[in-house]
């Protein structure tokens, strides 16, 4: 079973190019984020022609995230973070696809920190973790996935020194996920790539990719159970250096069958 993340940064207007990646790739799971697009304005006949079911959690200009599912249809299970009735940001969407609980995030920035988008990021990962739990308890299969606008460690990003006050890598952040990781939860790519600067964001400006001055903020949490399974893992650099590519490129894991 192989499972992606694509922040996709505009699903309309990179819609070729994402068309082209899952045919040449074909994951079996696929979680996107920032569709940047209303929930009418999702090409679902477009996704459904390439083969996929999917399901999608939009909003106008900003955010939105959704979960495709090859020669399937992905059974919605959730539609929104719980524990904020007011919080109307299209950032969580949560469906059963193959016997796996797959849950699709994205993360805010945060930035500037400090500030109210920082303090909204700090509350958002409290109710992430909160949900987290519950799925542990559950003792399902199940991987959080997606963008979580984050770099755990020195070792996921090209210039730590440069990054301390940004919002991605204050030490509050770090340790929000550090705790969310040790709820039980294994981070897949560190896991296969313990000592890799491996990265899956590269700014668009100063040839950041063609220095692979990068960051990693995609990432892949897995149950124990799920974790067991794990077999390999990467990201789609060829894709991040095409033309018009979105800032971010596709990471994957790969799973072994139950």
């Amino acid at each position: 079973m192989r499972i992606a993340t694509y922040n996709i940064n505009g699903i309309n207007g990179r819609l070729p190019l994402l068309l082209e990646w899952l045919d040449a790739t074909q994951p079996d799971v696929v979680c996107l984020q920032e569709l940047k697009a209303p929930d009418e304005r999702f090409p679902r006949r477009e996704i459904e022609g390439a083969g996929y079911g999917a399901i999608w959690h939009g909003q106008k200009s900003w955010n939105g995230v959704a979960i495709l599912a090859r020669y399937s249809e992905p059974i919605e299970t959730r539609r929104g973070l719980p524990g904020d009735d007011e919080d109307l940001q299209s950032r969580y969407i949560e469906a059963a696809v193959n016997g796996v609980l797959i849950g699709c995030l994205y993360l805010p920035n945060g930035n500037p920190a400090p500030g109210p988008k920082f303090d909204y990021k700090l509350g958002w990962f409290k109710r992430l973790a909160a949900h987290a739990q519950s799925l542990l308890d559950a003792d399902l299969p199940v991987a959080l996935v997606g963008d979580y606008n984050v770099m755990p460690t020195d070792l996921d990003v090209y210039a730590p020194e440069r990054w301390r006050d940004d919002a991605l890598f204050r030490p509050e952040v770090r340790e929000a996920f550090a705790d969310l990781v040790g709820q039980g939860w294994t981070d897949a790519i560190r896991t296969l790539h313990p000592q890799e600067r491996i990265y899956t964001f590269w700014k668009y400006w100063r040839n950041s990719f063609e220095r692979d001055a990068g960051l990693r903020i995609d990432h892949f949490l897995l149950s124990p159970g799920l974790a067991k399974r794990l077999k390999r893992g990467g990201v789609d650099r060829d894709f991040r250096a095409r033309e018009g590519a979105s800032d971010h490129g596709a990471a994957w894991i790969e799973l072994n069958d139950a």
